[in-house]
């Protein structure tokens, strides 16, 4: 007879790993997560180094060495898709009504990077 591994107990998450932990301003952070995730998926297409990056970037080396860590609390979304802009990326934002409505809750933040 053999006995059934028991699998440790979990949950599904929302999908914002920040929701999740209960961080306030949960879907900013989510937003910008993604922005600095596409960020460094063009530094590391184009093979640039920290310092030629950061200059396309219109900031100094250390700061976007921080941004690309994680440490972005200090840069506002607009920043972050400036520096997408400056590497020659369209930022398109767009505002339409809720498709599912659920009572009380509020509308949904996402970001959609497309492929280069």
């Amino acid at each position: 007879m053999t006995r059934k591994k028991r699998l440790p107990a979990f949950e599904v998450g929302s999908g914002n790993i920040f929701a999740d932990l209960g961080l306030p301003n949960a879907d900013e952070h989510l937003l910008k997560a993604a922005l600095v995730v596409q960020l460094h998926r063009l530094i590391k297409a184009r093979k640039l180094t920290q310092t030629a990056a950061a200059k396309i970037a219109g900031i100094r080396q250390p700061d976007l060495s921080n941004v690309l860590r994680g440490h972005y609390q200090g840069f506002s979304l607009e920043r972050l898709m400036r520096m997408l802009t400056a590497f020659d990326q369209d930022v398109e934002i767009t505002v339409r009504p809720r498709r599912r409505r659920k009572s009380g809750a509020a509308g949904q933040i996402t970001f959609n990077a497309v492929p280069a």
